[in-house]
């Protein structure tokens, strides 16, 4: 599968990769980036890639580099990570917090709301490591579906997914669920259709989105995982070291700038970024998933 890393040139230019280098790529994906930083930091540096999902990984190890480390386990670890590999005081770490195009096309775990799949979302649960301190491993929007109170569903929808009808799709959800278990993508995107009004189904967004995206927020755990990683990650820079985020929704913008801003006032943290860095028009058109991607970078000090 052909795969286009978002915000390339602007990522290198800002992580700036040196021949010996250290660099984490905390969500290696189908490592776009970090070949490129591979071929930065030369045979003297390395790369270490961080990849939660098992498939992904497995495809990755086939074309690993010399000087590039793969790990099969979740960012949130990833202080853990860099002392038993010796990333400490790395140069660089990035973090693309955008899902992958395989997970939508090829995963067949129900990430779409345009196949017929199971409700499943966890990007994680297949992994197999010994000690990981996952919270989230068995996690499914199935189980979330099918478990949750309507107050914690109109939440999660409102919270994850700034959803304007999260309280009747939540209230709808209950009723169906008394008649039969909610387990696929399409008996869930029924739900939500024949809930919101006409008009909020021919909107340039489909009228499931949001909904797909709180399911998917909370089954992975990705905001708090993201806050803890970002926190980590000031132990395992070194002192000069650059932190680059690149985040595709308002809600994980708002943790990384927020972040970005405290450490600021604490003394910790050189914004490089003062707006966030977006795609370009030309990127843009080759890759339409770019259109939503924000870059943040920092310099820990």
């Amino acid at each position: 599968m052909l795969h286009t890393p978002v915000l390339l040139n602007e990522v290198l230019e800002y992580l700036d990769p040196k021949p010996g280098d250290k660099i984490i790529d905390a969500t290696f994906g189908f490592g776009g980036h970090s070949l490129a930083m591979a071929g930065k930091v030369g045979t003297g540096g390395r790369i270490l890639g961080i990849e939660a999902t098992e498939e992904l990984y497995k495809k990755a190890v086939e074309s690993k580099k010399d000087n590039l480390i793969l790990i099969n386990d979740n960012f949130i670890n990833l202080e853990k990570i860099a002392q038993e590999n010796d990333f400490n005081n790395a140069n660089g770490i990035l973090f693309d917090l955008g899902i992958s195009s395989w997970h939508f096309e090829g995963s067949g775990k129900g990430f779409s709301f345009q196949k017929d799949e199971p409700l499943n979302m966890n990007i994680s649960s297949y992994l197999e490591i010994p000690n990981h301190n996952l919270q989230n491993t068995n996690k499914t929007a199935e189980g979330i579906v099918n478990e949750y109170s309507a107050e914690d569903l109109t939440r999660i929808f409102k919270e994850y997914g700034e959803e304007r009808f999260a309280g009747p799709i939540a209230e709808a959800i209950i009723r169906s669920r008394k008649n039969k278990t909610i387990k696929t993508t399409f008996e869930l995107v029924e739900i939500i259709r024949n809930t919101v009004p006409g008009w909020y189904q021919h909107r340039r967004i489909h009228f499931a989105t949001k909904i797909f995206q709180a399911l998917r927020v909370e089954t992975n755990n990705e905001l708090e995982n993201l806050k803890s990683a970002l926190k980590q990650s000031e132990q395992v820079l070194k002192k000069g070291g650059r932190l680059a985020v690149i985040s595709f929704h308002s809600l994980e913008d708002r943790i990384v700038k927020n972040f970005l801003r405290d450490g600021k006032k604490d003394g910790k943290w050189e914004i490089l970024t003062k707006k966030p860095i977006v795609p370009g028009r030309e990127e843009i058109i080759n890759n339409p998933r770019s259109r939503s991607a924000k870059l943040r970078v920092a310099e820990l000090i």
